[in-house]
């Protein structure tokens, strides 16, 4: 059963996408986030000169895909304000900071490590950083730092990405796993609370329509990346991989464009537009 938890947002200027805060009650954390345009209005606050966490969130110059890079500082505005100058491919910024000041440079370094660690698993969009080594902490640090590390997680979602979540099936959504169908292919999926999700052992084609265009690009990562593999004459995938939506999880199965509303049935056939109407 998930954990119910109070979540404070402050938007400052009134804009969900610019200058906010937010906070989880009996948290000592706080999580700072703001568009590239209001970091000299972040770099101002009290709260940001603290140790902390950082994410620059972004899009790939290359492929497009959704991006994000993680980094800790001892004091976050100062590093904000250098990547501002050397970094160009982020245009929303989220920190996370301790509202006790009891954050330490190994706790950062640890909570770090463990970010990028858990961002190259999801695999959902291009990560920045190499593997970090992070920090060894003593055991009751790093269970502290465990449950910090947890309500980051569930925060930054609301704070502008999603792509450090290792996806869950939504209880709200259809039970039952959904199969998409193509050239005697199978492969297994359903909605999750952040899209959809594709299971581990589901097969794709082995070549992309030429009319495929992006989805070709997105294939290709998700082979580089060692998520789709393949296995004789189609791809199989390694690991649970989450899409944004149906659609783009049909889209990889299929190789090219595709209505995931109508190309995701249930075991008796009926397709997942005609099963949420059902339960709406």
């Amino acid at each position: 059963m998930n954990e119910s938890l109070s979540i404070k947002i402050f938007l400052v200027k009134g804009s969900s996408s610019g200058l906010r805060t937010a906070e989880i009650s009996n948290w000592s954390g706080k999580a700072i986030a703001c568009s590239r345009k209001e970091m000299d209005e972040l770099s101002k606050r009290e709260e940001a000169s603290r140790p902390g966490v950082y994410f620059l969130i972004g899009s790939d110059e290359e492929t497009g895909e959704p991006t994000a890079y993680v980094g800790e500082a001892e004091e976050v505005a100062k590093r904000l304000k250098q990547h501002h100058l050397n970094k160009d491919y982020w245009n929303q910024v989220v920190a996370f900071v301790s509202k006790d000041e009891n954050l330490t440079k190994a706790h950062i370094k640890y909570l770090e490590g463990k970010l990028i660690q858990l961002g190259l698993e999801a695999g959902k969009g291009v990560i920045k950083n190499n593997q970090s080594s992070g920090a060894r902490l003593p055991e009751a640090d790093q269970a502290e730092m465990d449950i910090f590390l947890d309500r980051v997680l569930r925060l930054l979602p609301i704070m502008g990405t999603s792509l450090f979540s290792i996806p869950l099936e939504s209880g709200k959504e259809v039970r039952e796993k959904l199969v998409c169908k193509i050239k005697g292919l199978l492969a297994y999926g359903n909605r999750t609370d952040n899209g959809f999700v594709i299971f581990k052992g589901s097969q794709a084609v082995l070549e992309s329509r030429k009319s495929a265009g992006r989805n070709r690009v997105r294939r290709q990562l998700l082979i580089d990346k060692g998520i789709l593999v393949l296995n004789s004459d189609h791809y199989i995938f390694d690991k649970n991989h989450e899409f944004t939506s149906p659609s783009l999880a049909a889209a990889v199965i299929r190789g090219g464009a595709s209505n995931g509303l109508t190309a995701w049935k249930n075991s008796a056939g009926i397709k997942l537009k005609e099963l949420e109407a059902m339960d709406s």
